[in-house]
C-alpha cells in the first residue's frame, strides 16, 4: 500500500496499521485487508487513477442503501477522492451456499424485495454523479424507458463503437433497442432503489448468515434490472426469486424482459473483457428484433 494513503487512514482510524494482506476479486480498484493495532481489521480499496469521484460516491451509494434498513451494508470508516481510498469495516464471510433450509437466501429475497420498495426520488441520481469504472451518466429523468436507453443503452453504444468492442451490426441494433424500450419495457414503475451491480460477488453472506450489499453502483431504476443482474451469472438461489415474488410480486411479462435488462451488463463486460460477451450480446438482441 502506498505509504502516503497508509499514513492518512492511520489518521482518519485513530490507529496504526500492522499488516495488510492483498483481497482477490474486483477488476478496477486494489483491495487490502489491513489489521490495526487496536486488533480490529479493516476492508481497504485504493485506486491510482479512477473517474472523480469515485469512492465519496460509492461511499454515497452505501448509505443509501443502508437508509432504507433492509440489507446489511458495510459502514464507511475513512474516505479521500484524492489520493484515493475507502475503508470499510471487515466482514467475516461464511459458505456462500448455506444449508438448504438455513433461510438465507429466503431472507435476502425478502430484503431486497424492501430495499426496491424503499424507491428514490428519480430514475438516475440527485447528484448526478457517474457509477462504475466507465462512468456512465446518472442524471435524473422521468421514466425508465428514458434512462435505459439514454443513460446505458446508447452510453454504452458510443463507448463500444469508439473502443471497437462491438461488431457494426450490433452497435446499430443496441441503439435501435434503445429508441424501441416504451413499447419493449411493459406497464410504468415508480423507480425502485437498485443496488445497480447485483451480481453474486457483491453480496455477502457472513459467519452468521446475514447477508449483506457491498461495491454498489446505486441508482433510481426499475427493479427487474437488479434482478436480471442476479440471473445473468447465477449465485442467487431458487428461495431468493421467490421470495422477493412472494414480497413484491413482479409485472406480467417480467419474464421476457430480463434480456432485455441483461443487455447493458453485457456490453458493460464486451467493453472490458471481450470473447463471450460479444456474442451474448448479440443474442440477447436477438430476442428484441
Amino acid at each position: 500500500m502506498d505509504p502516503d494513503i497508509a499514513e492518512l487512514m492511520e489518521a482518519a482510524l485513530g490507529s496504526s496499521i500492522m499488516r495488510t494482506d492483498n483481497v482477490h476479486g474486483g477488476d478496477f480498484a486494489r483491495a487490502f485487508r489491513a489489521n490495526l493495532a487496536d486488533g480490529s481489521s479493516v476492508f481497504v480499496k485504493t485506486h491510482s487513477n479512477p473517474p472523480s469521484g469515485f469512492f465519496s460516491t460509492e461511499a454515497a451509494g452505501l448509505a443509501w442503501l443502508r437508509a432504507a434498513g433492509t440489507l446489511r451494508v458495510p459502514e464507511v470508516l475513512a474516505l479521500s477522492d484524492e489520493p484515493a481510498f475507502l475503508v470499510l469495516e471487515w466482514i467475516d464471510t461464511g459458505s456462500r451456499h448455506f444449508r438448504v433450509g438455513s433461510g438465507t437466501e429466503a431472507r435476502f429475497g425478502r430484503r431486497l424485495a424492501g430495499l426496491h420498495a424503499a424507491g428514490a426520488e428519480s430514475f438516475g441520481r440527485q447528484d448526478q454523479r457517474t457509477t462504475g469504472s466507465l462512468a456512465l451518466p446518472n442524471d435524473p429523468v422521468e421514466s425508465w424507458a428514458d434512462f435505459y436507453g439514454h443513460r446505458r443503452l446508447i452510453p454504452l453504444s458510443e463507448i463500444a463503437e469508439r473502443r471497437r468492442s462491438l461488431p457494426v451490426d450490433s452497435i446499430r441494433r443496441l441503439r435501435e433497442v434503445a429508441m424501441r424500450l416504451e413499447d419493449l419495457l411493459g406497464l410504468p414503475e415508480a423507480p425502485a432503489r437498485l443496488h445497480g451491480d447485483l451480481w453474486a460477488g457483491n453480496r455477502l453472506v457472513d459467519v452468521n448468515g446475514n447477508n449483506w450489499l457491498i461495491d454498489p453502483a446505486c441508482f433510481g431504476g426499475h427493479r427487474e434490472f437488479d434482478l436480471a443482474m442476479m440471473r445473468l451469472f447465477g449465485g442467487f438461489g431458487d428461495d431468493a426469486f421467490a421470495a422477493y415474488d412472494e414480497a413484491f410480486p413482479l409485472a406480467d411479462g417480467w419474464r421476457d424482459r430480463i434480456a432485455l435488462h441483461q443487455i447493458a451488463p453485457l456490453v458493460v463486460h464486451a467493453i472490458k473483457f471481450g470473447g463471450g460477451y460479444v456474442s451474448a450480446v448479440a443474442e440477447a438482441l436477438d430476442q428484441y428484433g
